[in-house]
Order: structure tokens, then sequence, then C-alpha cells
């Protein structure tokens, strides 16, 4: 068999394995949570401390075994390597473009801003329960949007019985806000 159906692409570095990330809107500030900026920070230490190092040690144990072109584990390991390199490189970028905010600075307060939780009213959904996030923070199952997300970008800066329009494809939506709420200071 010819070594151009079997053999990888060197460039294939800058694609990504995993579902991508919104990029953040040009000249924006990564905005992230203490916790969030924590979670990446643990990731990363774990990539470079744990995963990449096993894995090398599998790569060249695999190595050493002879014969690279039909050995699993060598053709497995270099591509998980190369995939845990990328994210190494995506995870640095974050974080050095993170600029972390502390939501509980703002409790007490009255108008939605980075990190809220917001009730609002939807005029076609009923209530809704959402938190404003950074991008890398995003959980919609749990109800966590990014501050760039349309819904957010409609609520940011308005107060509790405000009403905001939310162009949407079907239509323009109104929101009424019924409850803001940050979390309680840590001591």
């Amino acid at each position: 068999m010819s070594k151009a159906f079997v053999a990888e692409r060197d460039d294939s570095d800058d694609e990504d394995d995993g579902p991508r990330l919104p990029a953040l809107p040009a000249g924006a500030r990564n905005y992230i949570t203490p916790a969030g900026y924590a979670r990446l920070r643990d990731e990363l230490k774990q990539l470079l401390d744990v995963e990449r190092p096993q894995v090398v040690e599998t790569v060249a144990w695999a190595a050493s075994n002879g014969d690279r072109s039909e050995n699993g584990d060598y053709i497995y390991g270099k591509k998980r390597l190369r995939a845990i390199d990328r994210r190494i490189r995506f995870l640095g970028k974050r974080l050095d473009l993170a600029e972390v905010v502390d939501p509980s600075l703002q409790h007490g307060n009255e108008r939605v801003f980075f990190g809220a939780t917001v009730r609002y009213a939807d005029d076609d959904a009923g209530e809704r329960q959402i938190t404003i996030v950074g991008i890398d923070e995003v959980d919609t199952a749990r109800g966590r949007i990014s501050w760039v997300a349309p819904v957010a970008r409609a609520l940011l800066k308005a107060r509790v019985g405000d009403v905001v329009t939310l162009p949407t494809p079907g239509g323009v939506r109104s929101l009424e806000v019924l409850q803001v709420s940050y979390p309680d200071p840590v001591d």
C-alpha cells in the first residue's frame, strides 16, 4: 500500500479534535470568572504534568519495539500527543488573554453585568434563568451562557423591571428582567 494512503498530514496540528469554542470578538477581552480560570489552569497543569508525560512514555516504549508503521500504540500515541499539544497551546493562549472578573464584587447590584444570574420572562417561552459567564465556561444545560451571546448582550445593563428587545431570526422578542443576583462575596 502506498504511504500516501496511510501517512498523516504534518499540518494537521492546527485542527481541533473537539468542539470549537466561539472566537473572541475582535479587540474583546476574554472575561472569565475566578472558578472558570482555575478550571482552565488545572486542566493545563493536568495535561502538562500527568497526561503528556504518560503519553510520551508510551510512545517511547512503542518506538523501541521496532516497526512503527503497524504499531498501534505508537500511531495512536503520536495522534494523542498532537491532540494534547494542541489543547495545551489553546489553553495557554486563553489563559494569557484572560481577564478574571469576580462577580461577587457586584453583590447587591441591581443591574445586569458579567457574572449575574438573571431570571427573565420571555414573551414566547415563559420564565428562564441564566448566568452570564465567559466563553470558556459555557454550559447551556446548566443555564450558563457566554457574555457575547445575543441574550446576554440584550440583558446587559438592564435592571429589574426593564423590558429589553432581542432580535432573532423568527422576529423580535421581548424579555422582562424579573430578578438579578450575584454570588455572595467570599471572605
